[in-house]
């Protein structure tokens, strides 16, 4: 599936215009299509590895990109926020990042390796009574804890989904900024407000010495002091 350039108002700096009037739309899947990136693009934009889509495609059918750990072959899979691009071949790591205006592809240490960070959007308790976390990217994590709380994080180990560490969400932990003008920038939560009925709770966030206030959804926690990983240049 395409979609004309012009018209496109999506959350990447485009590279290049080999491709004319029309770009690659992401297929349906773990993350919004305002939150992702197509693998093709990733692949000839970002990364160079090929002149055009069909160059591109060729290599992703290859089976030699792995995204969280796992082989994807589809050119429009969406790659989103945080997840973890493994080129096997050049021994390259990469992670979607938010920018200050884009998604922006980060090359990551190899000691990240196998980690990810994951933002619980919601649990359920279910037969037999262990809970499921429900992350941001779409996958599922069943425990027997029941400490975790929707807008917490997890480090996780991919693909095996083992859950590395719990980091909360609360007064003092780093989170980064996923939409609005602050996107991309690192804070620390300095209160969280809940709010009644349908608006959304807000948090105040120390950003660069200034005190804002934020949609919780806005925030992702990275961090109980220092980010679990690396987050910019």
């Amino acid at each position: 599936m395409h979609e004309k350039r012009i018209a496109f108002k999506g959350n990447y700096k485009f590279k290049r215009k080999s491709e004319g009037k029309f770009i690659v739309v992401p297929s349906p899947g773990p993350h919004p299509k305002d939150m992702c990136i197509p693998l093709g693009v990733i692949i000839r934009d970002f990364l160079n590895y090929g002149e055009n889509m069909r160059e591109a495609r060729n290599i992703i059918n290859s089976g030699k990109i792995l995204i969280d750990g796992k082989v994807k072959k589809d050119h429009r899979y969406p790659v989103g926020l945080f997840d973890l691009i493994e080129i096997p071949d050049s021994s390259q790591l990469f992670r979607i990042l938010p920018g200050k205006k884009y998604l922006e592809l980060e090359e990551v240490p190899q000691k990240e390796k196998g980690l990810k960070i994951c933002r619980v959007d919601n649990k359920t308790v279910i037969k037999g009574g262990k809970i499921q976390l429900n992350l941001h990217d779409g996958k599922n994590i069943l425990t027997d804890k029941g400490d975790y709380k929707t807008g917490d994080s997890i480090l996780v180990e991919i693909p095996k989904l083992k859950i590395k560490k719990h980091i909360k969400r609360k007064e003092g932990s780093v989170c980064i900024i996923t939409r609005g003008e602050n996107k991309g920038k690192i804070g620390k939560i300095k209160k969280i407000e809940k709010t009644e009925g349908s608006i959304t709770n807000r948090v105040t966030v120390e950003i660069e010495k200034r005190i804002v206030s934020l949609p919780e959804k806005f925030i992702f926690v990275i961090g109980e002091k220092e980010p679990e990983i690396k987050v910019n240049k």
